[in-house]
């Protein structure tokens, strides 16, 4: 047989798929290979364990279990001893005897002296070393849940602000930035579903309950090709499935926020609930003064599994938070998120693993102001499908594969009149629609004992949808330039045009390359590298360093471009003294095209013509971390420092344009050249833990005035190029103590007390500076708002 292939239709695609296809047709006549595969859970509740390590001496090799706790690796006939290792359990060690496909179901116990000492390495410092996987952070909940953190409450957002290269916008500021990329960029997933606003009351609260949470995972570079639609990180986290044998239920009373987590078997070992709330109180101080006003939150987590036979799982999740604000009878504000997803597992044989999940996100904004009488409504919907397949091909070769179809409402605002005397006219800002399929597939495979290399790519599409209208603008110019004062301003359509329902108004299609290598010089130092390109179709349309709940996000046009963004990065990977020690050393550099950037006196809210304000450039990030850990014994933790630079440019559109910021570069707005985090958690015994942290960040960028001048009898400011000046430096220590009166009790009622103090010394971080002109000598000054000063907090954590 002669196989023709016409030169033009062989795309690098083709190339891909085929070198896969012969690279494995000598495989065929190997040595006859049997797979070994099953789930690794809790002996005590059936939760499964994710990544848990199964590493087997006689091939000096192994695998982890995937998201569902699920294995598989295919091994020649013979006998075998294998190694189970997960942070916080025993290591089980097994005899097993491969003579055709086997199932083997593995069930681990907490081991409470390592529990005790809050071990903080990955599961297997083999899997470490040897993995391609580079620029991830997994930290588990155990260690979460003892450091301390503001309100008193256990926060996986603050938590992960101590790793190198994740800062946060300042004092009280929602989101998170990774590797000088804006909130923004961070794609946050739970339980697959997307989380457009991940904080509560402005970020003093995530919307993240620890005691709800399985496992974490936040990737900074090296991402892999099943992840797309953002252009920074992936932070994807995973809820509880419910205990399967036995009903139990976990809390905690605190000074400001209550918790309560009820979990237990709906069929024993076989089916199960989970259902978690929380909410805060503070708000009650607020009734001893003469105002009607309210500051709180609450939420809801949930979650039902059925294991329909040994090949089949439903798993069904949800999620609702609301934020509430009132300001006696002016202001009524509330914003929150909604999610559910429905899974199903499905093995296909013992070597093929799917996934099918269909997902709903909403993201809500309601906003009333009773003093002119208007309500405003705005957010974000999207209905997601995704199906993932993982292929065990061989102990060296892993595939996943799979599609990704998103359809998302954005909901740009509503204004309408809240009562009969108002004088607002109701109007709907046109609503935007759009499609996001993708495909992908990506491979893990091991070259050599030294090299292991992962290697994929995404191909993603998107398509803006009508109904809708659109402008037209002349030389397809939405932003006007006036070359004799050199400023911008806000176009004029010439036109316009109607899309009907389902029509599509602009395309995108990008591929998304996806590579990383390790080689391990022995078992216990590698040095690693990656390559990635994201492309990101969403903008977070927002002026501040930080979200908040009045940004909108948008869909990319012809004007508002899609963000692309490549990230490559090199690393050294240690561990010392029977990985007692750890180090991890990374340099990267990003480098992005069509970031967004707004024009001198933008308006964004209620604009309904957002392409009037907004020029494309570009931007570039670059930096150092290092990680230093002490894994084990009465003391752990852990020290990291990253020096970066992160940068954007918006140069003109022709010669004659001066651009924004004179098309210089010049520092972003999460630009923080220096960040370090120490972290230190002591176990005096078994009643008394005690732990610290300290933060240290270069001050936020910020444009301060340059000068004043009058008109009209007003003094007005001029400024400087942007963000030329910064903030104060940042920093701040917080302690926690936790007693633990019967520290050896199993059953029945089991209880702990969490002293914390937050900003121990009282440091008056800047949350921004303002100018303004003295009352009283008649001069500017400089006035600086701070948030917090010593917050301390009690909090009684129980469980039965």
């Amino acid at each position: 047989m002669i196989l023709k292939i016409q030169r033009s239709k062989l795309t690098g695609l083709h190339v891909f798929f085929f070198s896969l296809l012969f690279w494995q047709v000598p495989t065929a006549f190997a040595q006859e290979k049997f797979t070994l595969s099953g789930i690794v859970s809790d002996i005590k509740n059936n939760e499964t364990l994710i990544g848990a390590s199964i590493y087997i001496d006689e091939i000096n090799n192994g695998t982890a279990t995937n998201e569902y706790g699920f294995y598989s690796i295919s091994l020649p006939e013979g006998s075998y001893t294998l190694k189970i290792d997960y942070v916080g359990y025993s290591s089980l060690y097994k005899k097993v005897v491969l003579n055709g496909n086997t199932k083997l179901h593995i069930a681990m116990d907490t081991d409470t002296e390592q529990l005790s000492e809050v071990v903080i390495i990955q599961n297997n410092p083999r899997a470490v070393i040897r993995k391609p996987e580079m620029s991830v952070n997994k930290m588990s909940i155990n260690e979460i849940k003892k450091m301390p953190v503001v309100m008193g409450e256990s926060d996986i957002l603050k938590s992960i602000l101590l790793l190198p290269g994740v800062t946060n916008a300042g004092e009280g500021a929602s989101g998170f930035n990774v590797r000088g990329g804006s909130a923004g960029q961070n794609l946050i997933q739970l339980d697959e579903a997307s989380v457009y606003n991940s904080s509560h009351l402005f970020g003093f609260f995530s919307v993240f309950n620890s005691d709800a949470i399985k496992d974490l995972k936040l990737y900074k570079g090296g991402i892999p090709a099943r992840f797309g639609g953002r252009a920074s990180s992936v932070l994807d986290i995973f809820q509880k499935n419910g205990n399967s044998k036995e009903f139990h239920a976990t809390g905690g009373i605190g000074t400001i926020s209550s918790r309560l987590l009820l979990e237990g078997p709906i069929e024993k070992d076989r089916a199960s609930f989970l259902i978690a709330g929380r909410g805060s109180y503070a708000h009650l101080f607020l009734k001893l003064t003469d105002m009607n006003s309210a500051a709180y939150f609450y939420d809801l987590n949930t979650k039902l599994n059925y294991k329909i036979n040994d090949n089949n799982n439903l798993y069904l999740s949800g999620y609702f938070g609301r934020d509430v604000f009132k300001f006696d009878n002016f202001l009524n504000n509330q914003f929150g998120n909604t999610m559910i997803n429905l899974r199903w597992n499905h093995l296909f044989n013992d070597q093929l693993f799917a996934n099918a999940s269909v997902i709903y996100s909403d993201y809500y904004y309601g906003l009333k102001l009773d003093g002119v009488g208007l309500d405003w409504d705005s957010g974000i919907k999207n209905y997601n499908f995704k199906y993932d397949l993982k292929h065990y091909l061989s102990d060296k070769l892993q595939l996943n594969y799979g599609i990704n179809a998103i359809y998302y409402d954005f909901n740009p605002g509503k204004i309408s009149p809240s009562k009969p005397e108002s004088s607002i006219n109701e109007r709907q800002l046109e609503k935007k629609h759009a499609f996001e399929p993708s495909v992908y597939l990506e491979a893990e495979q091991q070259l050599s004992e030294q090299i292991s290399v992962n290697y994929g790519l995404r191909y993603s599409m998107f398509y803006r949808l009508g109904a809708e209208t659109v402008n037209i603008y002349a030389q397809d110019q939405a932003v006007d330039y006036d070359e004799q004062l050199h400023i911008y301003s806000r176009g004029t359509p010439s036109a316009t045009r109607s899309y009907s329902s389902g029509q599509t108004i602009k395309s995108f299609q990008n591929f998304e390359p996806r590579f990383s290598i390790s080689y391990a010089f022995n078992d216990d130092q590698s040095v690693k590298a990656s390559y990635n390109r994201m492309s990101q179709y969403l903008h977070l349309i927002s002026n501040t360093s930080s979200p908040t709940p009045l940004d909108i996000w948008a869909p990319s046009d012809a004007f508002l471009k899609p963000e692309l963004v490549d990230q490559v990065a090199l690393g050294y990977f240690r561990n010392f003294a029977h990985d007692k020690y750890s180090l991890e050393v990374e340099t990267y550099y990003k480098k992005g095209k069509n970031k967004i950037d707004y024009i001198d006196g933008a308006d964004l809210i209620a604009n309904e013509a957002i392409e009037q304000i907004i020029l494309n450039g570009e931007s570039r990030a670059y930096g150092l971390e290092v990680m230093f850990r002490k894994n084990s014994g009465r003391f752990t933790g852990w020290v990291s420092y990253t020096l970066s630079k992160s940068e954007q440019r918006t140069p003109g559109r022709t010669a004659q344009e001066t651009g924004i910021n004179q098309g210089q570069w010049y520092r972003s707005a999460y630009d923080k050249t220096h960040d370090l985090s120490l972290v230190g958690i002591y176990e005096l015994n078994k009643k008394w833990l005690f732990s610290a942290s300290f933060a240290l960040q270069s001050g936020r960028p910020v444009t301060y005035p340059n000068g004043q001048y009058e008109y009209l009898g007003v003094r007005i400011p001029s400024y400087d190029l942007r963000n030329k000046n910064s903030l104060p430096l940042y920093h701040h220590l917080d302690i926690s103590a936790t007693y633990v009166s019967q520290p050896n009790k199993e059953k029945g009622w089991q209880g702990e007390w969490v002293f914390g103090i937050y900003n121990l010394y009282g440091r008056k971080n800047a949350a921004s500076i303002n100018f303004r002109e003295s009352d009283i000598l008649g001069q500017n000054e400089a006035v600086k708002l701070s948030i917090f000063g010593i917050v301390p907090s009690v909090t009684y954590n129980f469980k039965f």
